[in-house]
């Protein structure tokens, strides 16, 4: 009797277990399409760039219909949690904080951070003390805002965040700002517009795990490691059989692909 009960409760949690699986055979994914070259939205509202492309290519590799969903930065967390989509691939570094709420692939990019500033200034940016009653701008729940409030704001300049990069940008060209932190790719394509013919990046690299992460990474939730597992496996495909590497050149002149 012991034996038989002993089956049928296992039976029905196989039973149960198979019930909640999931297929992930239909992904929501998460996306600024507020952040070039990575991801943004032209003028007939369709969203275009690196993320997308290359979010593009795992559903297909996965053989999965994707769907995606426009979210502003500050909210892809909270988002991906309250389950307004499954998944985010929207550039988002894997930081030690963030794997406190999220689970991560493997990084599928990683550049160095930097400060932009014109180029005829002479700023020390490398040193908090040397920016005191600077104005750094930053966007909002970002690294890098992560990182001016934690050094530079504490030596007395002030660390600005907005919700979109491209509203940096703007106050730095119009003169609100004195530098703004962000990515390299970032302030390479911002250097390359009309607008960034009298600015320059500044600095050494910022490249500390501790407060950049290991590299931009995919976003799901944690119970949800079946999804984490194809989509890692997924990006890891993509780079070995040359399809991250054509998407990649459609962008960047140059590897962008984690090292080690």
């Amino acid at each position: 009797m012991k034996k038989l009960l002993t089956l049928s409760l296992l039976a029905m949690a196989v039973v149960s277990g198979s019930a909640n699986a999931k297929d992930w055979k239909n992904i929501r994914v998460g996306i600024e399409a507020a952040y070039p070259p990575f991801n943004e939205l032209t003028a007939d509202k369709k969203i275009v760039g690196f993320d997308k492309d290359l979010s593009d290519a795992i559903c297909s590799y996965l053989k999965a219909n994707c769907t995606y969903v426009i979210q502003d930065w500050d909210g892809m967390i909270p988002g991906l949690l309250a389950q307004r989509f499954d998944t985010i691939i929207s550039s988002m570094s894997s930081t030690e904080e963030r794997k406190q709420k999220v689970s991560f692939t493997r990084p599928y990019y990683n550049t160095p951070a930097f400060f932009l500033v014109r180029k005829d200034s002479n700023m020390n940016v490398d040193s908090p003390a040397a920016m005191k009653g600077k104005r750094i701008g930053v966007q909002s729940a970002t690294i890098f805002q992560n990182y001016a409030d934690a050094f530079y704001k504490p030596a007395g300049a002030t660390v600005t965040p907005y919700q979109t990069l491209d509203q940096v940008y703007m106050d730095l060209t119009s003169g609100r700002l004195d530098a703004v932190l962000f990515g390299s790719i970032e302030h390479d394509t911002f250097l390359k517009s009309k607008d960034g013919a009298g600015y320059k990046m500044a600095g050494k690299p910022l490249l500390d795990p501790k407060w950049f992460g290991e590299g931009a990474a995919i976003a799901v939730r944690k119970d949800d490691e079946d999804l984490r597992k194809q989509l890692d496996a997924a990006v890891e495909a993509l780079h070995k059989n040359g399809t991250y590497d054509k998407i990649r050149k459609k962008y960047f002149s140059y590897d962008i692909w984690p090292k080690g």
